[in-house]
Formats: structure tokens, sequence, C-alpha cells
């Protein structure tokens, strides 16, 4: 006589399989935000563009605008990449995505966000030097953002490590 599944196992083996999908929500809304930011900075990327060319913007003004603009666009980017991220972890491992963006686990997400992380910290530090914020200030702002930097590449070492 062959044995019937219990049903608490076949219970226990369903809900998994179902709950992931609670994931959708966390999908959905970083997607919509990365959209939404998306959109705001081509709008003002077009409004700034007008602006310079018809002389109404100094270069370093315009320039320190299109930086701004870039960490908007690379907090954009952040949040699209946290979206397939948790969107192939736990919806569909098959989505077609390209090899640099493939994510198999937590760990490949946290190492993909800290490298963009890096790059947005690095741009917002940037537009503190052109905007010419006091020395005092950008050091402290330069030591912060290095501290930051440092934590998350040993964040990122000591995960590695644990293996």
């Amino acid at each position: 006589m062959s044995e019937r599944p219990s049903v608490k196992t076949n219970l226990s083996q369903r809900i998994p399989n179902y709950t992931r999908f609670v994931v959708a929500i966390p999908v959905l809304g970083l997607f919509a935000s990365a959209v939404t930011l998306t959109v705001m900075a081509a709008v003002e990327t077009a409004n700034v563009i007008g602006q310079a060319a018809v002389g109404e913007l100094l270069k370093k003004d315009a320039v320190l605008e299109f930086i701004e603009l870039a960490d908007v666009f690379l907090l954009a980017t952040v949040l699209y990449i946290m979206s397939l991220g948790l969107y192939e972890l736990f919806i569909d491992d098959s989505a077609p995505l390209p090899d640099w963006l493939s994510i198999t686990s937590l760990d490949d997400l946290k190492s993909k966000l800290v490298g963009v992380v890096a790059v947005v910290l690095a741009v917002s530090f940037l537009g503190s030097v052109i905007k010419g914020i006091d020395p005092q200030a950008l050091a402290f702002q330069g030591v912060g953002i290095a501290a930051v930097v440092a934590a998350m590449a040993y964040f990122l070492g000591s995960g590695k490590n644990s293996k």
C-alpha cells in the first residue's frame, strides 16, 4: 500500500510557493518608483537643456544641475535593479536579463546595490565639490562617504569569507 502524503506536509510545501508572490508588492513599488524618478529627471533634464540653450544658466550652474540629475537617474537605477533582483529571486528566475544583471542570491543583489550606491555617493560628493561648499564641510562629507563605502566593502567581503 502506498502512503498518502499528509495534509500538513502538502500544505507546508505549498505555502512558500504561493507566499513568494507577496514580494510582488515591493517589486511593483520599486519599479513604479524607478519609473517615476526617471520621468521626473527626464522632464527636469529637458528644462535644464532649455534654460542652458537660451543662456539662462551659467556653465557652472548647468554642470551642477546635470550632476544632480545624474544622481537622480542613478537612484532610479538602484530602485530598478532592486525591483528586478527581487523579481528574479522570488518570482521568476527565468526572466530574460543580461548576464551582468543575473541575480541568483541575496548576496548577488547586495553586491550590485553596493556598487551602485558607491557611485551615487561619489556623484553626490562631486556635486558638493562643484557647488563649492565650505572646505571643512566638504572634508567631513568626504570622510563620511569614505567611511560608508569602506563599511559596505567590509560588509561584502565578510559575507564572502563566511561561506
